[in-house]
């Protein structure tokens, strides 16, 4: 069997983790495999799809491809549909040269397993803020725990979290999910998750809610993780809250993927470990 080939695609791609990550886990894995960067811009991405990406035996996608590389597929995961969008592809190859693609989203695995490997319980109520692409993935996941959820929005996006809302009570059950102003709420969180780029870098005296909110949640979890320690992860660690940063949620994610290419499991210890050099990483970057 020949080396596996594997990339991330996305515009621009920048100084991304995935291939230190990627090339860890099929190390762990025992897999002989390459891991690539392909900066793809959405006007290249059916052309390169069928002359490039058809080649690999899977590839990550991330902004701005999630949702447009959908059409190209042969099938799409439950997941997909779900989410709306696609992070992971993996392509079957047939001996007379044509192939099959099928398209996963493993953000929301990536962000339940950092929550529970971290002993966060999602509790009875979450409050994310932002309802982006992976602020939907989180809204999806806490739900499916059986959580009441607020989305907190600034006002140029608060109508399409309404929408948002909307559609996830019609799915999950009337009044499950409610919406705000970010500079309004004052509730109570069991969970509080930042799914905004606020707070990363440069921009590292940004939080993304107030003191208050943050005093009244049970634990956080940060989505940004550059830097490791964001304000409202310090902030709330200096209140005896439990919290975390997105890092652990990137690189089981990235574990997901390895385990939908080849099968692979990961030690929870392995996944810590790695989370752990991807910080000595982006410091040397």
């Amino acid at each position: 069997m020949g080396k596996k080939l594997y990339g991330v695609i996305g515009h621009p791609i920048g100084h991304t983790l995935s291939p230190f990550i990627h090339k860890r886990l099929l190390e762990l894995s025992g897999i002989d495999g390459e891991y690539g960067v392909y900066d793809i811009s959405p006007e290249e991405l059916d052309e390169k799809f069928e002359s490039v990406l058809s080649k690999l035996d899977g590839f990550n996608a991330t902004i701005p491809h999630k949702q447009a590389v959908i059409h190209l597929l042969t099938e799409k995961d439950p997941t997909a549909d779900i989410y709306g969008s696609v992070n992971t592809v993996a392509f079957s190859h047939a001996p007379d040269g044509t192939y099959t693609s099928k398209g996963y989203t493993t953000d929301g695995i990536g962000f339940e397993n950092a929550v529970k490997n971290a002993d966060i319980d999602f509790g009875k109520t979450v409050t994310i803020v932002g309802c982006g692409g992976v602020g939907r993935v989180f809204a999806h996941t806490c739900l499916s725990h059986g959580c009441s959820l607020n989305i907190l929005e600034c006002e140029a996006a608060i109508r399409g979290a309404k929408d948002f809302a909307e559609i996830l009570n019609v799915k999950y059950g009337e009044g499950t999910v409610k919406t705000y102003l970010t500079r309004d709420f004052n509730g109570e969180s069991d969970l509080l998750v930042n799914a905004t780029p606020i707070g990363m870098f440069p921009n590292v005296d940004a939080c993304a809610v107030s003191d208050d909110v943050i005093s009244k949640a049970k634990a956080v979890f940060d989505a940004v993780y550059n830097p490791s320690e964001t304000l409202l992860v310090k902030k709330a660690r200096e209140k005896g809250i439990k919290a975390i940063s997105g890092m652990t949620m990137l690189v089981y994610q990235a574990a997901a993927a390895q385990t939908i290419w080849n099968g692979s499991r990961f030690k929870a210890e392995d996944i810590e470990k790695l989370a752990e050099d991807c910080f000595k990483e982006l410091e040397k970057r």
